[in-house]
């Protein structure tokens, strides 16, 4: 094992708790409403980077149809508090079932189709959930949008403040990130980025291309409609226009930013493409073109996305030359 890979094993094993610690004093430290307003939806946001990660950045297959998986997780949601009266928490059943429907649904198309058609496949799912929310008037709310959506409660405590929900959803996060790692460093992980290095090899290895294929892309919905239910009953509000090929791009940058096929990318991306137009606010009427352009730079001369960039740093420092 090379020095720079220890002394990064041995950093996590330090950071991760020093991260969670700080993360927990976060709202003691930082008093805005709005910032705390922006750092629930990059949490938000980090649970459908989770799912895209494993369908894209480790299995390989491109989906561009995240913002259809995040708008049914957030309708299913709210129409069922809304219309039916259940409560979010038994919501999150349902939410759970619309996700594994639309996996099985996009996963069987990969099995055929891959590449930019797989890619076209994804964005015309989006569009044609986005339409149908918007004129299914009688039922969704359609363009009005769909209003009152109930907030999460505990024995009675209702979290509608940023920072109530703020601990809410970090510690939401934190199981996420639980699961999220026990499966990349489990048979499916091992299966999904073997489907993405060598498709034509993995049947040979007892993997069956087909399961894999469709478990991440199941694992990839579930999660990407739990992060919409979550958004549901944050905003207390839903209308289709917020649902757009956009927020699919965003949720691909995020990924690869941070570093596509690594967990700590996707936090790293999700926070950091979050904060970054806030922050670049003060330019003005510039700040969406400063915005994109440096997106564009890390696109170009850091591919491999930050994480895996400041890895290969430590490593050409420890051993004294790049690493492969």
């Amino acid at each position: 094992m090379k020095i720079g890979s220890v002394l990064m094993a041995k950093k996590k094993l330090i950071a991760i708790p020093a991260v969670v610690v700080i993360a927990f004093l976060v709202p003691l430290v930082i008093k805005g409403a709005y910032t705390i307003h922006i750092l629930n939806m990059a949490f938000i946001y980090l649970i459908a980077v989770y799912g895209l990660n494993f369908i894209t950045g480790m299995a390989g297959q491109m989906n561009l149809g995240t913002a259809g998986i995040f708008c049914l997780g957030a309708y299913t949601a709210g129409i069922f508090t809304t219309r039916v009266g259940i409560s979010p928490w038994l919501a999150l059943i349902p939410v759970i079932g619309m996700g594994l429907l639309i996996g099985i649904l996009l996963g069987y198309p990969s099995l055929r189709i891959s590449g930019v058609y797989l890619s076209l496949t994804t964005v015309a799912f989006t569009e044609i959930v986005r339409l149908i929310l918007n004129n299914w008037t009688g039922f969704t709310g359609g363009a009005t949008g769909l209003k009152s959506i109930p907030r999460f409660s505990i024995l009675g405590y209702a979290f509608r403040s940023h920072v109530s929900f703020y601990y809410l959803i970090l510690v939401i996060v934190i199981i996420f990130s639980i699961i999220t790692y026990r499966i990349i460093h489990s048979k499916w992980g091992r299966a999904f980025i073997a489907v993405r290095d060598n498709p034509d090899a993995v049947e040979s290895c007892g993997i069956s291309l087909a399961k894999a294929k469709i478990t991440a892309f199941t694992l990839a919905a579930v999660f990407g409609a739990l992060a919409g239910a979550f958004y549901a009953h944050n905003q207390g509000y839903l209308n289709p226009s917020t649902f757009t090929m956009d927020m699919s791009i965003l949720f691909v940058v995020m990924m690869l930013f941070g570093g596509a096929g690594n967990m700590f990318g996707c936090i790293v991306g999700a926070f950091i493409i979050s904060l970054l137009p806030e922050l670049l606010r003060v330019l003005g009427e510039y700040y969406q073109l400063s915005y994109a352009f440096i997106v564009l730079l890390f696109a170009v001369f850091i591919p491999g996305g930050l994480v895996s960039f400041v890895k290969n740093l430590i490593d050409k420092r420890s051993t004294g030359k790049p690493t492969a």
